[in-house]
């Protein structure tokens, strides 16, 4: 899909009059890719080339026309989907944007250029995009940040303190378990569009190209420190998604412990009966007890006795 900023009723018109200064390509068809490059003499990447991830594919110049990309998450979709690539060319004339997934800071940059006066300019264009996506960047690392407050309360107030007795089920651990491996896999997606758009910024405003103003490049200056503590508190809920798995993984092994020693504490008591009744089970002529008139009693009291004790003595050492 292709839309033009400032808006106009026939965009295909508009890039004929040369009234453009972002062309915005969701999805871009073949026929929309050669209309954009043969109007401004462009060489569109591909979304391989997009999704290339060394430096020099990331962030280039050539001929004045600054050739930018970078992964981006879409808070609509889930993590099996991955990062998408998103391009940015800009030229002294116009933006054009290449994305492959809806993206909400697109559409309220959108909104307001829409509201905006005919005067819009590329690099405009381009900057309030970028404030756009730090607020979006900032609004799911908050999100993100409330669920794992609300994994760490359930985790250390519920799960932990419950008894042995009331020990969380296997189907609650793993939906904690989930639940806390979805958001560390959708914090290393933000990272890398936090690293990505933040090396951009900085590529943008160390550019060497003269149709950059300066107040456009002093104002660059605070996105960039803002993906730097944003970059910031990504590692720092990367750490603590990090904490609660481990804490989760570790109360799995608590669990675990105590499904041995009950195993165990069955097995050993449930030997000194077996010993009793194998013993009184042997079938030797000369076995006194044959001839007692309370032999089958006594030998029912020895084996409950026997089963009894080893109880106790675990009782007294608290090992059950």
């Amino acid at each position: 899909m292709l839309t033009t900023y400032p808006p106009a009723p026939h965009p295909a018109a508009a890039l004929a009059d040369g009234e453009v200064a972002w062309i915005d390509l969701l999805q871009p068809t073949v026929d929309e890719r050669n209309v954009v490059q043969g109007r401004y003499d462009l060489e569109l990447p591909s979304r391989e080339e997009l999704s290339e991830v060394e430096l020099s594919s990331r962030v280039s110049e050539e001929h004045g026309v600054l050739y930018l990309n970078m992964p981006v998450i879409s808070p609509a979709h889930g993590i099996d989907e991955g990062a998408s690539p998103l391009g940015f060319i800009l030229s002294k004339r116009v933006l054009v944007t290449i994305r492959y997934t809806s993206l909400r800071s697109f559409e309220t940059a959108g909104k307001k250029q829409s509201r905006g006066d005919a005067g819009l300019t590329s690099i405009a264009a381009f900057t309030c995009i970028v404030d756009e996506m730090v607020d979006a960047i900032a609004d799911l690392l908050e999100g993100i940040a409330a669920e794992l407050e609300a994994l760490s309360r359930l985790v250390f107030s519920k799960l932990g303190a419950q008894k042995r007795a009331q020990a969380a089920t296997n189907d609650e651990l793993r939906e904690v378990l989930v639940k806390v491996g979805n958001a560390g896999e959708r914090l290393s997606h933000i990272r890398d569009s936090v690293l990505g758009l933040q090396r951009i910024v900085a590529y943008v405003a160390a550019s060497s190209v003269d149709w950059i103003p300066h107040p456009v490049r002093a104002h660059l200056a605070s996105p960039g420190s803002d993906l730097a503590s944003l970059n910031e508190y990504q590692t720092h809920l990367t750490d603590k998604a990090q904490f609660l798995l481990d804490a989760v993984l570790g109360f799995i092994n608590i669990k675990q412990s105590d499904i041995f020693q009950v195993l165990t504490v069955i097995s050993v008591v449930g030997i000194p009966p077996t010993l009793v009744a194998s013993i009184y089970g042997m079938n030797f002529k000369n076995m006194p007890e044959l001839s007692w008139t309370w032999g089958y009693q006594y030998g029912l009291a020895l084996i409950l006795l026997s089963a009894v004790l080893p109880i106790l003595w675990f009782k007294v050492k608290k090992w059950v």
